[in-house]
């Protein structure tokens, strides 16, 4: 077992800007009153200081339409790699402001948004996190596949090397 650690104001805003930049594509949930849930994969183009999460979509898309109609999302982060992850339930507001999307955009935006940064389609959702928790290790890959393979052998460190906790911003 891993150990607790609840994480609150700048921590827990550093903490989602670290996954949220390391796994950089999140599954983004909407829609959460019906089933199947509506989720695809979006990339996160900032986590601000107050920890708000922007992305950049289309704004006659199926997700700003839930939206729309349910501001309730759920994000889950996935960064296999550095066994870190990263669940977000958030208010989600579509934005259309010209300048932040000047601020946010990057090249690859314009994969989606072919006309550039002046696509009358872009609008911005900005997630407000209302509740959010995290896993993460607290050292190195090798060493927590080290722990992992004691542990799948019957040799159980004390300590999985895990870390977890709950984040409010």
């Amino acid at each position: 077992m891993g150990d607790v650690k609840n994480l609150t104001a700048d921590d827990a805003v550093e903490k989602i800007r670290e996954i949220a930049k390391d796994a950089n594509i999140c599954m983004f949930v909407t829609d959460l009153s019906n089933l199947p849930l509506a989720g695809r994969p979006m990339a996160t183009q900032e986590v601000d200081e107050q920890g708000n999460i922007w992305f950049m979509s289309d704004r006659n898309s199926d997700k700003n339409k839930h939206i729309e109609n349910d501001d309730q999302v759920q994000l889950f982060y996935s960064h296999t790699n550095n066994y870190e992850y990263l669940s977000v339930f958030g208010k989600a507001e579509i934005v259309n402001d010209r300048s932040k999307i000047s601020e946010l955009w990057t090249p690859m935006a314009k994969t989606w948004f072919k006309e550039g940064k002046d696509d009358p389609n872009i609008s911005l959702i900005k997630v407000i996190p209302v509740d959010a928790y995290y896993w993460d290790t607290k050292n190195n890959k090798m060493v927590s596949l080290i722990k992992f393979a004691m542990g799948a052998v019957g040799l159980s460190p004390k300590d999985d090397g895990g870390v977890e906790g709950k984040l409010k911003v």
